[in-house]
């Protein structure tokens, strides 16, 4: 579960205060505060990510990249075009415009050149002064230079390199220039100071020793060929902008495969990639835009940073918490974490959390697709395996078509501003974290996540670390060594929440960690699977769910949940199915307009599972095949009705096909009745095996109504083995005795508010860099 250090920060400074009055009236009122706090925010975050979004879409690519007459021609004259023949140290002209001294070939002049031969140290340097095109017509030539270039352009209206349909061209530069000027140029085998173009059916090999492969310092515009570039920094530079049409590139590089630099001029920077096939292999990033990149087709192999397997490990964020009470086995009452570990978290770092500006080799970025404002893909088929983000903006993404295959170290997709998907088939095989940004949209398309961390996270601010990044005050808290959650430190007393039925789960959703952010999840359309060990669907401000199909398989462990937010998350469509742990279990909102039922099951179900959701008659409304062990199960759907009765099952075999592990409708063999109950009328009706239960929360107090919390830790603390110190997942070892008295456990008593927070044992560690 992913937060930004403000957000953690003011999370356990509304906590202390909280506990310090130790007044469940306050929390609630706080609670209440936080969610209209979070709505309003949600709405402005909402018209801020529509803008953005409205800004990015409105960049089509014909209106940055358009190729002329000179841009599009492969044909020629020969008889009109002036030869020049490379042959080992020196060359021959023949015609006007071109001049030979020793391995030099300067072209002076606009016009044709039919290029061929070897030359085996020396370059061509085009130098004109006139405003039409220079072609060189690269017919089965090979440059070689020890010193500088293999093509210079100084200056020309535009320079144009045709590969010759049925040859083969060398370019490689010297692993040292003997010649650069203050801005360090020229820096590759082929650089151009104005616009470059290259077309043709031929082939060019290019081999960069000293730094990059092409570059052009104006506008580069790749409309066709088979280009193969090896160099030792980037690939492909196009400072103002960086086209390509439809050619066949194959890119290996130390730094970054393909990218434009200007970032200083409006309307300037761009990476158009209208399509081509592609197979980039780089150091740092796969392509880089300094201001938008914009993807129209093409097919795509990327492997940047070595791949997802090169990442490092990442540091595990969170407060650090100790001990919580253990699910409720009676009514509802005041949660006592009788602290008895003996565990402690013993992490220090020092930090100051300050970042400074970066490169990207300092930085170690590692991204297959980066830019500085915004990236839209329309279309493509993609293969990413990414060390770091596989597409990242700082500004907003925009996905609209095509199929992506994923496989990253980081998040797959991430957007400072706004992620909007509306359509495509996205498949994260693995990340840390799917779909990030302060502000998500789906309206479509099919989208299947898996993620270590959160599945869907809604956060604000650049939450983007790396195994170096500075860290903050070291946590002082304990953590706990036994399965019953216990604590090294004060007992915490965390007031309960509205209780349930004897045996039932326990009691309503507690306080939360302060005021709701602005982030926003919504989703409005589109299909939705999401695997995560971390949170499923993580927003630090609202959710809402308009339509569409999602599908969650949340953590076994007792410290995420399948759903989390922070504001509301107001359901009035579609169909949601979310399963995980009972530890952090939640719901959408009581606000909804939509059903929804919450079934928090007595001991864990195993993965292959079938639960059933049936109505009076046993007609599944639902069915579903869970994929790990979970604890607890929310269906949200347009068919439940409030009067109603309803049962779940579980076992058995379903009489319709399975997507996802979701069948709808059919009929249902064998199975058993796990609980009747009645759907009431609130938005959300909580059920455990005995019927139907008051609140959701099943920790002593829901979420936030902690008992013995343990202070935070630093980033290199060592976490509790597999999660323990909260809650035991589900039915684990350690369920506390029968009348809630043992360790960690909850002592029968009459509360009517949320519960607040239990009071925390140690400091917080706040988390600087994250």
């Amino acid at each position: 579960m992913t937060m930004n250090v403000s957000v953690k920060m003011a999370g356990l400074v509304l906590l202390s205060a909280i506990l310090a009055a130790g007044c469940s009236d306050g929390a609630a009122d706080t609670a209440a505060e936080a969610a209209a706090t979070g709505s309003e925010a949600a709405a402005d975050a909402s018209a801020e990510s529509a803008a953005a979004a409205a800004k990015l879409a409105s960049v089509k690519l014909s209106d940055i990249a358009s190729y002329d007459e000179d841009d599009l021609a492969v044909e020629w004259d020969a008889s009109a075009a002036t030869t020049i023949t490379l042959s080992g140290a020196g060359a021959s002209v023949d015609g006007a415009g071109a001049s030979v001294d020793g391995g030099i070939v300067t072209i002076s002049a606009a016009g044709t050149y039919a290029v061929s031969g070897s030359l085996t140290d020396g370059r061509i340097v085009v130098d004109s002064a006139d405003e039409g095109a220079v072609r060189l017509v690269l017919g089965g030539a090979e440059v070689s230079s020890s010193s500088g270039p293999a093509i210079w352009v100084k200056q020309a209206g535009k320079t144009v390199l045709t590969l010759q349909e049925g040859t083969s061209n060398r370019l490689a530069d010297g692993a040292a220039y003997a010649e650069q000027d203050e801005d360090g140029e020229p820096s590759g085998a082929v650089f151009s100071k104005d616009d470059l173009t290259i077309n043709g059916a031929g082939k060019l090999s290019v081999t960069a020793r000293f730094n990059d492969g092409i570059v052009g310092k104006d506008e580069l515009k790749i409309v066709s060929g088979t280009i193969d570039v090896t160099a030792k920094d980037d690939g492909i530079v196009g400072r103002d902008l960086l086209a390509v049409k439809d050619a066949v590139l194959t890119v290996k590089a130390g730094g970054d495969g393909f990218k434009s630099t200007n970032d200083g001029e409006e309307g300037k920077g761009y990476v158009a990639l209208e399509g081509g096939k592609y197979d980039v292999a780089s150091g740092s990033d796969g392509f880089q835009a300094a201001s938008s990149l914009l993807v129209g087709g093409g097919t795509y192999r990327i492997v940047s940073g070595g791949g997802s397997a090169e990442a490092e490990p990442h540091q595990e964020e969170g407060f650090g918490f100790g001990g919580m009470g253990q699910r409720q086995q009676g009514g509802a009452g005041e949660g006592t974490g009788n602290g008895a570990g003996t565990g402690t978290d013993t992490g220090v770092e020092n930090g100051t959390g300050d970042e400074g500006t970066e490169t990207d080799a300092e930085s170690g970025s590692a991204k297959a697709f980066k830019a500085t404002v915004g990236i839209s893909i329309a279309d493509g088929d993609f293969d990413i395996d990414a060390k770091d983000d596989a597409v990242h903006s700082n500004g907003a993404v925009a996905i609209s078509g095509g199929q992506l295959a994923i496989r990253t170290g980081d998040d797959a997709v991430h957007a400072d501003a706004s992620l909007a998907i509306s359509g495509g088939m996205i498949n994260i095989a693995a990340s840390y974290e799917g779909l990030e940004s302060a502000d998500i949209a789906i309206s479509g398309g099919e989208i299947h996540v898996v993620a270590s961390d959160d599945g869907v996270n809604a956060s604000e601010g650049s939450t983007e670390e790396t195994a170096a990044s500075p860290t903050g005050t070291a946590g002082q808290g304990q953590a706990p060594a036994e399965e019953q959650g216990a604590a090294d430190g004060a007992s915490g007393q965390g007031q309960g929440g509205p209780g349930g039925e004897p045996g039932g789960q326990g009691g309503g959703p507690g306080g939360g960690f302060g005021a709701a952010g602005k982030a926003r999840l919504a989703i409005s359309g589109g299909y939705l699977v999401v695997d995560a060990e971390g949170d499923g669907l993580d927003s630090n401000g609202s959710i809402a769910m308009s339509g569409g199909t999602v599908i969650v398989n949340g953590p076994t462990n007792g410290g995420n949940g399948s759903l989390d937010y922070d504001g509301t998350f107001e359901q009035s469509g579609g169909l949601l199915i979310a399963a995980g742990s009972s530890g952090m279990a939640q719901a959408p909102s009581d606000t909804s307009s939509q059903r929804s039922v919450s079934m928090t099951f007595p001991s864990a179900l195993a993965a292959g599972t079938l639960v059933t959701l049936a109505d009076e008659s046993g007609t599944p409304l639902v069915s579903f095949e869970t994929s790990k062990t979970i604890q607890n199960i929310v269906i949200a759907s347009p068919k439940l009705e409030s009067g109603r009765t309803y049962s779940f099952y579980t076992g058995g075999t379903s009489g319709t096909a399975a997507k996802d592990g979701l069948y709808e409708g059919g009929s249902l063999s064998g199975g058993m009745e796990v609980v009747s109950f009645e759907l009431g009328d609130s938005a959300v009706t909580y059920v455990d095996e005995s019927g139907v239960t008051t609140g959701g929360g099943g920790m002593g107090g829901g979420r936030g109504g902690f008992g013995g919390q343990g202070g935070g830790r630093g980033q290199g603390g060592m976490t509790p083995p597999d999660g323990q110190g909260f809650a035991p997942p589900d039915g684990a070892p350690g369920e506390p005795p029968a009348q809630g008295d043992g360790p960690g456990s909850t002592t029968p008593g009459d509360s009517s508010a949320p519960g607040a927070a239990g009071s925390a044992s140690g400091a917080a560690g706040a988390e600087s860099g994250a």
